[in-house]
């Protein structure tokens, strides 16, 4: 039971017990009272009939789940590569980015018995190492920079592959996701394909924009200017064709209904005038 005086907000000093090594007080119950704190060691306050005592939990170590781990700090030409300290005399070592040198990196790390390497994907400088770990047998893992860059510290490119060495032999780092061999190939495809489409748009974009300079409506006369149609009358814009009815016979050979002289196909410029600037027509090109 809880003292009335600590119902009012107010206890007696006799209530309470100091230890040696805590200054905080604590209170006399019958009751166990815990504080819990996990791995980080917090104090255990527990408190008996018999008396009041403080234990300090132990602070559990981390276990090196990694034990033949690595940690590459990719470059745009050069990496740096450390392993346990054990393995070599040399436990960072730094190799260059051509393909000979990443063999050389994988004979390394085989010969320090390595079986798995962490790295980080820095732009587009970690395919290639990627690659031939990989096709040597390698476990490798690919990070991203924000989950390792987190903590301050690593000032050198040699701190920063000692750091990732560490994290992974600890297993703290994350992985990236990363499908198998087939479907990147797939996905380096499809993604080219999609680049050229968009790239392609961009340029019928700039077409339109050199023909509205211009005062071609020719958007306005045919629903694709990069058709046949489109192409020919474009043709002979460039070669210096300025009359409506002959540039209009193209759209003519495909449609007979059309008029020969189509009010859309003011191909020139207004009034049938010699365009004043040649920048548009030198975009066409």
């Amino acid at each position: 039971m809880i003292a009335e005086s600590g119902m009012n907000g107010k206890f007696d000093n006799d209530d309470y017990d100091y230890d040696d090594d805590d200054e905080r007080p604590t209170r006399r119950t019958g009751v166990l009272l815990r504080e819990t704190g996990g791995p980080f060691g917090v104090r255990s306050l527990s408190s008996r009939a018999g008396g009041t005592h403080a234990v300090t939990a132990k602070r559990p170590e981390l276990e090196q789940l990694n034990l033949d781990a690595a940690g590459i700090n990719i470059g745009a030409e050069e990496h740096y590569v450390a392993v346990p300290a054990d393995r070599d005399s040399e436990p960072v070592r730094t190799f260059g980015s051509f393909t000979p040198d990443l063999h050389e990196l994988a004979a390394w790390l085989r010969q320090c018995r390595i079986k798995t390497v962490a790295m980080e994907s820095t732009g587009v400088f970690w395919i290639p190492v990627y690659q031939v770990l990989e096709f040597h047998g390698f476990e490798v893992l690919l990070v991203n920079p924000r989950f390792a860059k987190n903590v301050s510290g690593r000032p050198t490119d040699v701190g920063d592959a000692q750091w990732l060495q560490q994290l992974h032999t600890y297993g703290l780092l994350p992985a990236s996701f990363r499908p198998e061999d087939r479907i990147c190939v797939l996905r380096s495809y499809w993604r080219q394909r999609m680049t050229l489409i968009e790239d392609a748009s961009r340029q019928v974009q700039h077409m339109q924009k050199a023909l509205s300079q211009m005062n071609v409506n020719l958007h306005i006369a045919i629903s694709d200017i990069t058709g046949v149609t489109g192409m020919r009358i474009l043709q002979d814009i460039l070669h210096g064709e300025r009359d409506p009815r002959k540039l209009a016979a193209h759209m003519a050979t495909f449609n007979s209904k059309l008029p020969a002289d189509p009010p859309a196909l003011s191909l020139s410029t207004k009034h049938k005038t010699k365009p004043r600037r040649n920048e548009p027509k030198f975009a066409l090109r």
